[in-house]
């Protein structure tokens, strides 16, 4: 090779290595040394940040609720991981999965600030509540709380309980804009029964982003003699909270998405006190009923995504969770603080910016959130999803950490003129 095409390839190769774990940590350090630049409002900065990321130039990226990708460092850890246990084969599975197993729980467990005896690692938020939902051993006449906006497939899960064990389901709706904790709390107290053996609730409404009082409710159920299940496919990774504090019984959440870990990484919680009373999904006579081992068993599984938990979590860690959460808030209030109230423009959000994150959802009056989804992709390149379940029509919106205020520029500017139109 010439050596003017020598050193031109090497360079090419250079901009192609991704950010490391310590260069972003670098990035934060020097920004913060001097005070007068906000960093979480900072575009200039987070365009650095950016680059960690592969995003494709033809559309912006609006729709980071189902998957959240995952940075370049971390992809290539992915690699990496995979061709080594690809490598070993077989004689690793049988003589270092197990080991890998446990340093991935206890990675996750020491990020959520719980036991590593109460975390398994499961494929995603619907297998780890299901687990729990089908291993109650549910007697005829035996209540369930739940709520209209709760994802569809636990919803499913739980008529399928009823047609099977006879047990009743009991629905309540949550409001937009509750007044209070404390009008939340009574819609679920309100509905207990001498019968109510769980209340499932959201940690995060998935269609509308509205963060939900787990801890208060949890008190109170547990008052009245009642397990509470969550559903955290939202939280992990989005905005701070200490698994144990939350005080529930089970807690199920998709790391693929605000944690950045690669596709197909769920993990389960489940209080020490309540792993025996479980079934699990699949026999397994390994493990004893105390053991929260005994409901990861799904069979041979692709454990160079378990080994990339870790980088994923350094990953995160170097932006700091405090941080992460600001921006991801400082966003979501940017755009919707510039349409909340015009005409014809509705949010599906709470306004109160403690009761949200980086999820809101927008509709505009006398259009289908289809025809609005389509609307913004084909006139203005946004990738959205549309959301038409439980009363809430809309798109939900859902920006990451490399999302540029410019671009929510061009949201605002799309919703302003399809509203007039």
């Amino acid at each position: 090779m010439h050596k003017r095409q020598f050193i031109k390839t090497l360079a090419t190769v250079s901009l192609a290595v991704p950010f490391s774990n310590s260069m972003i940590s670098k990035l934060f350090a020097q920004a913060e040394q001097n005070p007068s630049t906000d960093i979480i409002t900072d575009d200039q900065f987070w365009l650095k940040i950016r680059e960690a990321y592969n995003l494709k130039p033809e559309y912006i990226n609006l729709e980071n609720g189902y998957y959240c990708m995952i940075s370049e460092s971390t992809l290539e850890q992915l690699i990496i991981e995979t061709r080594e246990v690809n490598l070993h084969a077989s004689h690793y599975m049988r003589t270092r999965m197990m080991e890998d197993k446990i340093a991935t729980r206890k990675v996750m467990s020491e990020f959520l600030g719980c036991s590593i005896d109460e975390v398994v690692i499961t494929r995603n938020t619907t297998e780890s509540l299901d687990l729990i939902i089908s291993g109650i051993d549910w007697k005829p006449g035996d209540e369930a709380i739940m709520a209209a906006q709760d994802y569809p497939a636990m919803l499913d899960m739980f008529k399928q309980q009823s047609e099977r064990y006879k047990m009743r389901n009991v629905m309540i709706s949550i409001p937009t804009n509750p007044a209070s904790d404390q009008e939340i709390i009574t819609l679920y107290e309100d509905a207990i029964t001498p019968k109510t053996k769980l209340i499932m609730m959201c940690h995060m409404i998935n269609i509308t982003g509205q963060i939900l009082p787990v801890q208060k409710v949890c008190d109170m159920a547990h008052k009245r003699g009642v397990k509470v299940l969550v559903d955290g496919a939202h939280a992990v990774g989005h905005f701070q909270f200490n698994l144990s504090e939350l005080n529930c019984d089970y807690y199920g959440s998709s790391l693929h998405k605000w944690l950045s870990v690669p596709i197909g990484t769920g993990l389960l919680y489940v209080k020490k006190e309540n792993i025996s009373s479980i079934w699990p999904l699949l026999g397994d006579s390994g493990y004893e009923k105390t053991d929260i081992r005994k409901l990861g068993h799904t069979g041979t599984q692709p454990m160079q995504i378990e080994r990339t938990v870790k980088y994923a979590v350094d990953f995160h860690n170097n932006i700091g969770s405090d941080r992460k959460e600001a921006r991801l808030r400082y966003l979501q209030q940017y755009w919707t603080q510039k349409v909340r109230g015009k005409d014809r423009i509705i949010i599906n959000t709470p306004e109160d910016p403690t009761r949200s994150c980086a999820i809101a959802n927008v509709g505009i009056e006398g259009v289908t959130p289809a025809q609005l989804s389509e609307r913004l992709m084909s006139d203005y390149n946004i990738w959205t999803v549309a959301i038409d379940f439980a009363g809430v029509k809309g798109c939900r919106i859902t920006p990451n950490i490399f999302t540029l205020t410019s671009e929510l520029d061009v949201l605002v500017k799309a919703l302003t003129n399809l509203a007039k139109e």
